[in-house]
């Protein structure tokens, strides 16, 4: 478990083939910030861009120690900025001892969204997603939505052609504090819908299965 607040940007410093087609995932080398990985060990969960992966290797004996982690085909085509060098926002798994600053999140992406508007307005940045039409119905005013990993508030949403636009106003720490400042218009985004959300749906659509049955029993 995570809870998407951001505790250092990595950055991806190589990309390898772990086989000779498309069906084969990539091995991928991120860059931390010194110290970084002082408490991190082989096997331990660390969020890529709001996506969950599991460290191969590490190594800590230089002032820019680095990780490894093997992406699948499946998860490469379900995620963004894991393919290409460049920043990334990191995130080490939830100990039951840390604060909870931001909201549950899991580290499996729900979809991609695409960033219809960024731009900076008076002190702050305003950020807006569309996100995919199958999301919406998790997506509500002041709840909560992980972009690339950083648990974020609604600011507002309106339901549109293809999707869900969603808005966002970024405080100047978020962006100088994670990756989200590279974005731009069309940059596509990984999101996770608030937890909390996916089980109320699951919750009521089986609880309407239920009253149908026994309504045709009846």
């Amino acid at each position: 478990m995570f809870t998407g607040i951001i505790t250092g940007v990595g950055h991806i410093q190589n990309i390898a083939n772990l086989g000779a087609t498309a069906d084969h995932g990539k091995r991928i080398t991120i860059a931390c910030p010194k110290g970084y990985l002082d408490d991190a060990g082989l096997g331990d969960s660390i969020a890529l861009n709001g996506a969950c992966m599991t460290v191969t290797t590490l190594d800590t004996s230089t002032d820019s120690p680095r990780f490894t982690v093997d992406v699948s085909a499946e998860s490469l085509n379900k995620t963004a900025g894991l393919d290409a060098l460049g920043a990334v926002n990191l995130e080490k798994a939830l100990r039951a001892n840390d604060r909870l600053g931001g909201h549950m999140v899991s580290g499996h992406v729900d979809g991609m969204g695409v960033v219809t508007y960024f731009a900076e307005i008076g002190e702050s940045w305003k950020l807006r997603v569309l996100a995919p039409t199958s999301l919406s119905k998790f997506l509500a005013y002041k709840g909560s939505i992980t972009v690339n990993g950083v648990s974020l508030t609604v600011n507002s949403i309106a339901d549109v052609a293809g999707g869900c636009e969603v808005s966002i106003n970024l405080i100047p720490h978020t962006v100088s504090n994670t990756a989200l400042h590279q974005l731009q218009k069309d940059s596509k985004v990984n999101l996770e819908i608030d937890l909390i959300a996916r089980y109320v749906e699951r919750m009521l659509s089986h609880s309407n299965t239920n009253l149908n049955i026994k309504t045709s029993a009846s």
